[in-house]
């Protein structure tokens, strides 16, 4: 009897270091994003904790049709179902909409202890397939604060028109809006075609100084920008 007694013990003792063991490795990640623009909106944010192999987009590839819907038209849903689909930890919409210049928005982030990767995204407005990307940065097991510098990446999905349309659904072309209600009409479009369709640096919106005609409806002296766009700051616990 016992023998049976300390069995249970230790079946019990050994039981309550793994779950300890368990709760010990989920971290709360303490997530503050900036909008470092002059002129640029964010629309809803999506970040994630997730796997090593799994990934949001990865620079030098071809966009999936879910950075396509958020990319163009600031569509996080198919970005969502993907990483539930993937088991991954997932914040949305923190800001509770747009991010406007200069504001930040904070929010906490649980990871499972099997999602080693935080990845991010938001649409830029007003842009065609402009957005913010953090793709798998791996979270660091020791408690600090860190900072990461955000680029702006096109998708590679749509031409760079420059032309304020209320588009936004994937294929097709023109900006859904701006924001900052600052943009021109009449532009006749900077180009219908680009050379690069995979994921790669953005080249900014170009602009003009017509608010009536020109070639584009954005302004050069309020919607360009030079990277980088967005500043993380992550504290682990």
């Amino acid at each position: 009897m016992k023998t049976a007694i300390n069995k249970i013990s230790t079946i019990v003792c050994v039981s309550t270091i793994l779950l300890a063991s368990t709760a010990a490795q989920a971290q709360d990640l303490s997530i503050t994003l900036t909008n470092l623009s002059q002129g640029l909106h964010f629309t809803p944010i999506i970040s994630a904790a997730h796997a090593a192999d799994n990934h949001m987009f990865m620079v030098g590839e071809a966009a999936s049709s879910e950075l396509q819907m958020m990319a163009e038209g600031g569509d996080i849903s198919g970005l969502s179902s993907m990483l539930s689909n993937a088991n991954a930890n997932i914040d949305e919409n923190p800001a509770s909409g747009l991010l406007a210049p200069g504001m930040s928005t904070s929010y906490t982030l649980t990871n499972d202890a099997a999602n080693t990767h935080l990845s991010l995204t938001t649409m830029i407005l007003p842009t065609n397939d402009g957005f913010v990307g953090l793709d798998g940065w791996e979270i660091p097991t020791e408690a600090g604060t860190y900072t990461i510098y955000l680029n702006a990446y096109d998708a590679g999905t749509e031409a760079n028109n420059e032309l304020v349309n209320g588009g936004g659904a994937p294929g097709v072309l023109g900006i859904p809006a701006a924001p900052g209600g600052d943009s021109g009409t009449g532009g006749t479009g900077i180009t219908d075609m680009e050379s690069n369709a995979m994921i790669h640096i953005h080249r900014g919106n170009l602009g003009d100084d017509n608010d009536m005609a020109g070639n584009s409806d954005l302004n050069n002296t309020i919607h360009r920008w030079l990277n980088p766009v967005a500043k993380l700051t992550i504290t682990i616990q």
